[in-house]
């Protein structure tokens, strides 16, 4: 019997910080998110990662390269979504959306509320560009992995388990998911059929 064969998708990961960028620490962001995603797909990934400091322009840039010109399907930010004057990677964000996916940072800081009640700070974002989802996570390890895999304990869903579907309706490849670490969902109509 054959392996199944699963669709490729390209991921960018970006890390925003002013610190890391210039070396006076190690990022532990795009560690932590390629960490997570390699236990949570099944899909063989190819990474686009870039490191760059809390600069809307650079912010910009660095999305409009890994969704017009990398061709990335995914591009997860961490970092710069406070309320400093610094943090500015939602306002980055917004700039290069064709849509605003805006339950993606409700339901992030819904599932932050169960840690810290400074998750109201947060002003992550999620928009759709051309045929990439776009999303701003938490800038900690521990947050990013808590928002994207939820608290299924507590019958908290994760945003990641939403992630799959929203891809497939931007024409995008079919992610499957580990459902050890989080089960995608989508519609009866849209499952694919085992392989």
């Amino acid at each position: 019997m054959s392996e199944p064969s699963f669709d490729a998708v390209r991921i960018g990961l970006v890390s925003v910080s002013d610190r890391a960028s210039s070396g006076v620490y190690e990022d532990k962001g795009i560690p932590a998110l390629q960490e997570w995603l390699q236990r949570a797909l099944r899909n063989p990934i190819a990474w686009e990662t870039r490191l760059i400091p809390d600069e809307q322009p650079q912010i910009e840039a660095a999305l409009r390269g890994l969704v017009d010109e990398a061709r990335c399907d995914l591009v997860l930010t961490t970092g710069g979504t406070g309320p400093t004057k610094r943090d500015v990677t939602p306002e980055a964000t917004l700039a290069v959306a064709d849509k605003v996916m805006p339950g993606f940072g409700e339901q992030m800081r819904q599932i932050s509320l169960n840690f810290v009640p400074t998750a109201i700070l947060s002003r992550q974002v999620a928009v759709i560009r051309g045929n990439a989802l776009v999303i701003n996570l938490p800038g900690q390890p521990k947050s990013i992995a808590e928002t994207l895999q939820g608290l299924p304990e507590r019958g908290v869903h994760g945003i990641f388990a939403a992630v799959p579907y929203c891809i497939d309706l931007i024409g995008g490849p079919y992610l499957e998911t580990d459902e050890a670490v989080i089960k995608a969902w989508r519609p009866k109509n849209a499952v694919r059929p085992a392989r």
